[in-house]
């Protein structure tokens, strides 16, 4: 694989460690700031620790427009600056509207980073390695995962204000992350679709002098003839790869991932642990991850995305199901860590490594940007919804966590359905021909 394709992969799925980490890091200040600002369970869930959230759901809706106007290069510097701002603006914080707002802004970027790493990655990858190179998106997820809860851990015991350091060291991975954008070269798809043919040209020499540029040109050209710069991703046309990134999306939620991640600590305590051991715990969940996903990324051109989510989707059924029998039957100690490990290295395998690798190959060239945006709006709509009740269905004296990972795992027999009657499999396809077979299948 050419090495100078590896670069700005890894350069552009680092908007995915901001991602995780700017996430996740709220966990460990979690309690502390519901004490702070003596928050009600309703307010700390949908305002405090939700804010983000929504911050994201507009990121995914709107982070399209940049992405197609102004190129996924551009759109990915402003996300680093966003992520900048937010680090710096929560850890300065002194009530909770503020620091509301400076999550909004963050999630923001983790929005629009859903659509304009992958997007960028799936146009610059050659065919047979597309999946590992954008799954490295979801590799910087899980790895700014982990460092948030090392760094949440590291840090808890330096004082009153050690929420204040965990939610601003973001800025320093944040500020690096936009010099090392400013370096990539535009995606040559996106350079062709505004009718700037010379620069696509001299992006495809750049990524591999020997290929017949000429040819590589005129097979996307060849597609982007067929397509109206008026269409749409709702007409009927392309229903099918619609409804395909409606459904991965919405499964991916109904697992209870972002419910999961953003209140690990607090679950673990739930089942009986220390908090000093639930952030440590944390920690352990984040090694599983980042373990598994690369495991995913490994094996997605291999054994393919379909395979993946079939083992994805029985680990999900298992696990689920072992930790709401755990909470039922009142196992404590460190069987619930054990079995949602089991939980977590079933989504990094599954969910984890193929979401956003097959929403960047459903739709073709011309609505890619727009059909990432729609299947990121969908994730984070329900990312936002499903944890800003997770402390009120937990405290409910008639539900618990033990019903509400129950739930989880009746949607995840669902989605194995989904997987075995609906989903393509997409390994090994240009952009090109996946578009064809996208079409044909409406």
């Amino acid at each position: 694989m050419n090495k100078k394709i590896i670069i700005w992969s890894i350069t552009a799925a680092l908007a995915g460690f901001l991602f995780g980490f700017d996430v996740v890091v709220i966990s460990g200040a979690d309690k502390k700031l519901q004490t702070l600002w003596e928050s009600s369970d309703s307010f700390h869930g949908w305002v405090v620790m939700g804010m983000a959230l929504w911050g994201t759901v507009i990121g995914a809706i709107f982070g399209g427009i940049p992405t197609n106007k102004y190129g996924r290069k551009n759109t990915l510097i402003v996300i680093g600056v966003l992520f900048a701002v937010s680090a710096i603006g929560s850890a300065f914080s002194n009530d909770a509207y503020v620091f509301a707002f400076a999550r909004f802004i963050g999630g923001i970027g983790v929005g629009a980073s859903t659509i304009a790493a992958p997007a960028y990655i799936s146009e610059i990858a050659p065919a047979k390695n597309r999946g590992r190179l954008v799954a490295l998106y979801q590799f910087n997820i899980v790895f700014g995962i982990l460092i948030a809860y090392l760094s949440n851990f590291l840090l808890s015991d330096i004082g009153e204000n050690a929420w204040r350091w965990m939610l601003g060291v973001e800025a320093i991975p944040a500020v690096l992350y936009v010099l090392f954008a400013l370096k990539l070269p535009k995606s040559p798809r996106w350079l062709l679709s505004q009718s700037r043919e010379q620069e696509a040209r001299e992006v495809l020499k750049l990524i591999d002098a020997n290929a017949n540029v000429e040819e590589q040109i005129a097979e996307f050209e060849s597609h982007s003839h067929k397509n109206d710069k008026s269409e749409t991703i709702f007409i009927k046309k392309y229903r099918f790869p619609l409804i395909l990134a409606f459904l991965i999306a919405y499964f991916n939620q109904l697992s209870g991932i972002n419910a999961f991640l953003y209140y690990a600590p607090r679950i673990f305590e739930e089942a009986g642990l220390k908090e000093s051991t639930a952030l440590l715990s944390s920690v352990g969940i984040g090694i599983t991850n980042l373990v598994f996903t690369l495991l995913g990324v490994f094996l997605i051109d291999k054994l393919g995305r379909k395979t993946l989510m079939y083992i994805g989707s029985v680990g999900y059924i298992i696990s689920l199901s072992l930790v709401s029998a755990a909470f039922f039957f009142g196992w404590t100690g460190m069987a619930v860590p054990i079995f949602l490990f089991l939980f977590i290295a079933a989504h990094a395998i599954g969910q984890g490594a193929v979401i956003w690798v097959f929403i960047s190959e459903i739709f073709p060239n011309h609505l890619r940007a727009s059909g990432q945006s729609f299947g990121s709006s969908i994730h984070w709509i329900l990312a936002a919804i499903i944890p800003s009740f997770i402390p009120y269905l937990f405290s409910h004296p008639m539900i618990g966590a033990g019903v509400v990972f129950l739930l989880f795992a009746g949607m995840m027999v669902l989605q194995l359905l989904f997987v075995a009657f609906m989903m393509p499999e997409t390994k090994g396809k240009t952009l090109e021909e996946l578009e064809d077979i996208m079409i044909k299948k409406k």
